[in-house]
């Protein structure tokens, strides 16, 4: 039993969006996950998506994009990205899914998962700071995130190791994301959004300031899984 990451499925199997406007290596990119998961994971694996999952806007128009991820092996855990104007309430996408009978699937909104010992968080985050609304902005999440990671923590104990998923970078000036982190002794951070050669040249991974952080874009990973734990 493992557990491994991939985000920015931008999947649209309801409303073609072609992304290879990122580049040519999104060809064809849900046949390159799908090839590649089937050969990683199993049933047993849990598999965190952080966000851009599918270009539907509303929750009613996401049946084959859930469909898609539904047969595919392992539990899933979806968190929001900035893409994902189908979000709605935990209890309106649950209801969904059950309705749907898509039965390995869950979402990270302002919760926790444990799984093998390891506790689950997250929350979406934001672009770094230009404006009086970004900061308004990220400080609402990092209370978001802060939140998650207390919720894990009661339920699950403080004794676990904590993984952090957020679909922006968590790398914005003033460090709120990585403080909050680094108070609750986060081990591994993981996060999506970038995508194209220009922006994967930004990207910040390994350990920084004692947590691991790890990019899973599928595209900067070749549509694949990375393993985390």
């Amino acid at each position: 039993m493992a557990i491994y990451a991939i985000s920015d499925l931008h999947l649209s199997f309801s409303d073609n969006k072609p992304m290879d406007i990122f580049g040519l290596n999104w060809q064809n990119h849900t046949e390159k996950i799908k090839d590649n998961w089937k050969n990683k994971i199993t049933d047993k694996d849990l598999v965190l998506l952080p966000g851009d999952f599918s270009w539907a806007t509303h929750l009613k128009d996401t049946y084959k994009d859930f469909e898609y991820l539904n047969n595919l092996s392992g539990k899933k855990l979806l968190l929001k990205g900035n893409h994902d104007y189908w979000w709605t309430t935990l209890k309106k996408m649950r209801k969904y899914l059950e309705e749907n009978h898509f039965e390995n699937i869950n979402f990270i909104y302002n919760n926790s998962y444990i799984y093998e010992d390891k506790i689950i968080v997250g929350t979406r985050g934001w672009q770094n700071e230009t404006t009086k609304e970004d900061i308004k902005m990220i400080k609402r999440e990092n209370i978001r995130l802060e939140l998650s990671i207390k919720d894990g923590i009661k339920k699950f104990g403080k004794d676990k190791e904590i993984i952090v998923c957020m679909h922006y970078p968590p790398f914005n000036n003033n460090k709120e994301f990585l403080n909050t982190m680094k108070k609750y002794n986060v081990n591994t951070c993981i996060y999506g959004h970038l995508h194209g050669e220009v922006a994967h040249k930004e990207v910040k991974e390994g350990k920084i300031e004692g947590i691991n952080f790890k990019l899973v874009s599928c595209d900067y990973t070749g549509f694949n899984t990375c393993k985390i734990k």
